[in-house]
């Protein structure tokens, strides 16, 4: 067989053996570079297919607080409404304890599928940072998804205490300094904080008695273990229509809809006294972007809605439905906030 030969003459063995391994390494790396190209299109197919598929089984909805308090009602709310929408069980899960670090932390560790959701709100996710030394980071653990409602706290007391107004109250405390105590659902409840704003601005000196939720603390108001609440009006709001609390005026710098007769504190002579109850969604951190935006896109088509409208009303709340940024600006405030009430204050981790 006659040798190949080339412009200059016939081809020598070893250069014809470099052209044919050359040639099937160019065809080795165009193979590559196209087999790359189909995996960077199919990744980009495969995040929003996986939001399209999503939930693929039940979805976990964490409370960090007892049956009953306004992070509970306002979860139990959404969860019905997903559910229905998505075809799959949201399953509302109270994990109590630590003022709202238990639930908290088991939602920060939980993986980051979108199968795993918080219902944070101002002390889980704000009042903590700001008293105690976190095992979690607050910012970086989760990804905000929207802020599903705020509602105004609201002062109550047992009407046997024979006042009616915040003027009158705060005459009493004076009289007594030290020996009427104040219900709350915990250090570093919303309450709690609240409760500690209201003795510096008004001056007065009150016990603190922590209850493990709101619910226990309105309960010890209405059995007279405690003289006053100054929590979430979500909770407390049933009770104050049925005469067994005594609303004195509500934290919102304009006064709510749901109780008009109630002044609000600052109107009360505590002159720009503002406290809001606020609940939001929260996802792990890592969450995929394009789920996030699926997830926080089905509450606030569920929020615009006239049925779940009216169900947050009839709570004395105000439904939401902002962007994550806005919820993320929102944590960072209220820690800053909190600061300086819980130095002001004194308050100290127990």
């Amino acid at each position: 067989m006659k040798a190949p030969s080339g412009p200059h003459g016939p081809i020598p063995p070893g250069q014809r053996e470099r052209r044919r391994l050359g040639r099937r390494t160019v065809a080795q790396n165009a193979m590559m570079a196209i087999a790359l190209a189909i995996c960077a299109v199919t990744a980009l197919i495969s995040a929003p297919a996986h939001a399209q598929n999503f939930p693929q089984r039940p979805v976990r909805l964490i409370v960090p607080s007892p049956p009953g308090d306004g992070s509970d009602l306002t979860a139990r709310l959404v969860a019905q409404k997903l559910s229905e929408r998505w075809g799959q069980p949201v399953v509302v899960e109270n994990r109590v304890g630590a003022g709202g670090r238990i639930g908290t932390e088991a939602a920060v560790y939980a993986a980051a599928d979108g199968h795993t959701l918080l219902m944070g709100n101002a002390g889980s996710n704000g009042i903590n940072a700001a008293i105690y030394t976190l095992p979690y980071d607050l910012e970086k653990g989760f990804d905000p998804v929207t802020l599903v409602m705020r509602a105004p706290n609201v002062l109550v007391v047992n009407p046997a205490l024979g006042v009616s107004n915040v003027a009158e109250l705060i005459a009493l405390l004076k009289l007594q300094p030290g020996k009427l105590s104040y219900g709350s659902g915990g250090v570093g409840s919303s309450a709690h904080l609240s409760a500690e704003l209201f003795k510096l601005m008004a001056n007065v000196d009150l016990l603190h008695v922590p209850y493990k939720g709101a619910v226990g603390a309105l309960n010890a108001v209405m059995t007279g273990e405690v003289a006053l609440f100054l929590g979430n009006l979500p909770p407390a709001v049933g009770h104050i229509r049925q005469g067994r609390v005594r609303a004195l005026g509500v934290t919102t710098l304009a006064r709510t809809r749901m109780l008009p007769e109630a002044p609000t504190l600052d109107e009360s002579g505590l002159k720009g006294f503002e406290t809001v109850a606020w609940f939001g969604l929260f996802a792990p951190a890592g969450v995929p972007p394009a789920l996030i935006s699926q997830i926080r896109e089905a509450v606030v088509a569920l929020l615009a809605t006239a049925e779940l409208r009216q169900l947050i009303d009839t709570l004395g709340g105000e439904p939401v439905g902002g962007t994550p940024d806005e919820l993320r600006a929102l944590v960072r405030s209220d820690i800053a906030k909190w600061k300086r009430v819980v130095a002001s204050a004194k308050i100290s981790a127990e």
